[in-house]
């Protein structure tokens, strides 16, 4: 099942000399359950794929059509519904309030989005995530690994069609790195979402379903494997 389609998406900055084509004619497509990475330099067009993909940048040109809808011919209201809703982000720094409990921080997505977890959906995220004993710790508290399990804890809660990752292990050392992607790849496959993850660290694709590289402003195919 087809989650979302991007049709011959352009974007570009600037006009005359400063125009930059930072993300050239593009299609792109993820299924349900798939675990997709992007790599390529800095610079490349990574990060604004991803903020098309997920509602913060409108294309210059072309479809963005997620679940169906074409998010891409949307006003800003229209599309932060669908942030909302339907995606998930998880970014390098782990974003967590730092005043909250992880328990508080669930509990202050119910308070602008319905249809989240219950409770008992909850607390098995917390055990599969291994996070079940910090539910009453500060982000202070926790190690980089923690809040990173938190952080998709968090993106998870809301049962998104789609998670976005933007180099969400960057700041973690190997080990920690791999034991996130295995969380992602897991969460991916029990919760029936979509993944996608932007990353410098090749080694992470080892985990992904499909691996797409990006090199300055073109999108390629390089791995497509068999889940």
């Amino acid at each position: 099942m087809t989650v979302l389609e991007l049709k011959r998406v352009t974007k570009t900055f600037g006009s005359g000399r400063t125009e930059v084509e930072a993300l050239k004619e593009t299609e792109f497509q993820a299924d349900k359950e798939e675990l997709i990475a992007i790599i390529g330099p800095s610079g490349s067009g990574k990060s604004t794929f991803l903020t098309i993909v997920g509602g913060l940048l409108s294309p210059s040109t072309g479809d963005v059509i997620l679940n169906g809808q074409t998010i891409s011919g949307m006003n800003e209201r229209e599309r932060s519904q669908i942030r909302l809703k339907e995606i998930g982000f998880v970014l390098q720094a782990s974003n967590l309030v730092p005043f909250l409990t992880v328990d508080k921080q669930m509990k202050l997505l119910d308070q602008v989005k319905k249809g989240n977890m219950d409770k008992s959906e909850l607390g098995q995220l917390y055990d599969d995530l291994g996070i079940e004993e910090l539910r009453n710790k500060y982000p202070a508290d926790l190690s980089g690994g923690e809040r990173q399990r938190v952080a998709i804890a968090k993106a998870l809660y809301t049962n998104p069609s789609i998670i976005l990752a933007d180099e969400p292990t960057a700041s973690l050392d190997s080990d920690r790195a791999y034991e996130v992607m295995q969380l992602l790849k897991n969460e991916t496959k029990s919760k029936g979402t979509t993944t996608i993850v932007v990353t410098h660290d090749i080694r992470l694709t080892e985990y992904c379903d499909k691996v797409y590289k990006m090199t300055d402003g073109v999108l390629k195919l390089e791995k497509n494997g068999v889940r």
